[in-house]
């Protein structure tokens, strides 16, 4: 008798087995996409205006630095001809500015590094949350179970890669979105 309690519980067990594994079969695949935020920012219209903007911020505050650093110079060749004439208390006030400008080219320096890292990250942040829309639109419009960023994933194929087709809507909306601003 033990054996018959056995075998009708090994059979139960194996047809349930069965029903669930034939169920997972007969499920839809799940769709999963794929994206490269960083050929996103590089290609798009918007990722190259952003990338041309803090290039152009970044040169004006290098020339407003060398021009500061070429006073700088100056004042110090100047420091150095008329230290031998100069009484010993106008030598140390001079020598004292010469330090304070040093000092204040520095934290300038410092400022501009903060303001360039300030501005690269608020308008990369525009980019992601309006590439994030985008995803998230065709997400849900298209029944995608999963769009992740490429940056973790170490094999996807071409075919879940949503990249180009993200840069493409995106150029579209960007240049509709230039073109209402201009005619404002």
């Amino acid at each position: 008798m033990p054996n018959h309690k056995w075998f009708g519980f090994t059979v139960l067990l194996a047809t349930i087995v069965l029903l669930l594994a034939s169920g997972a079969y007969c499920a839809d695949v799940a769709k999963i996409g794929v994206i490269d935020f960083q050929k996103i920012f590089e290609k798009s219209e918007a990722g190259k205006t952003i990338k041309r903007e803090i290039n152009q911020q970044g040169r004006r505050m290098e020339k407003d630095l060398k021009f500061r650093g070429s006073q700088i110079e100056a004042l110090k060749k100047q420091l150095e001809r008329e230290a031998m004439v100069m009484s010993r208390e106008k030598r140390e006030q001079k020598e004292r500015e010469f330090r304070i400008k040093i000092n204040d080219l520095k934290s300038l320096k410092q400022k501009y590094e903060k303001e360039i890292q300030q501005l690269q990250k608020r308008l990369i942040n525009r980019v992601r949350r309006q590439v994030l829309n985008i995803v998230e639109e065709i997400g849900k419009k298209e029944g995608y179970l999963l769009i992740v960023e490429q940056i973790g994933v170490v094999y996807a194929p071409q075919s879940v890669n949503l990249t180009d087709r993200i840069i493409q809507i995106y150029n579209e909306r960007y240049k509709k979105q230039r073109t209402k601003k201009s005619s404002k």
